[in-house]
């Protein structure tokens, strides 16, 4: 998918607060594809490990807002483990679930499940979403 590179749609702001929450520097990324390559997850998420800190090198929060990826990252670790640059990955997929999550975006809305379901969903799996999914 392409995408067109301009300064007018780097968010500079963005970019400095996802470094600051997540203390990473995604622009030792140079784009090898060893995160992507190694995702658990890769085949339910919008964008690969690699795009999402292309994104963030050029500053393109609309898309990574846009992106399910933050939310359904597993945080297993397995991208930092085989990181040759040994970037956090799963931190900085954790800075922009927070970014969201402060401007009270919910991924789920806990008003939204049915009482049955709630009675049949194991608690501990109900409040790690909650945690992770609702601001």
């Amino acid at each position: 998918m392409p995408f067109e590179i301009l300064k007018t749609l780097s968010d500079e702001t963005f970019k400095k607060k996802v470094m600051e929450i997540s203390g990473e520097n995604f622009h030792k990324c140079y784009q090898c594809g060893t995160c992507s390559g190694s995702c658990p997850m890769a085949e339910h998420i919008t964008l690969l490990p690699r795009r999402v800190m292309a994104f963030l090198q050029l500053g393109h929060r609309e898309e990574l807002e846009k992106s399910n990826t933050p939310w359904t990252c597993a945080s297993c670790h397995t991208c930092m483990v085989r990181c040759p640059r040994g970037i956090d990955i799963p931190k900085v997929m954790e800075a922009l679930r927070l970014l969201q999550l402060r401007q009270n975006i919910n991924q789920i809305e806990p008003s939204s499940i049915s009482k049955k379901e709630i009675v049949d969903l194991p608690q501990i799996a109900m409040v790690s979403g909650f945690r992770k999914l609702t601001s």
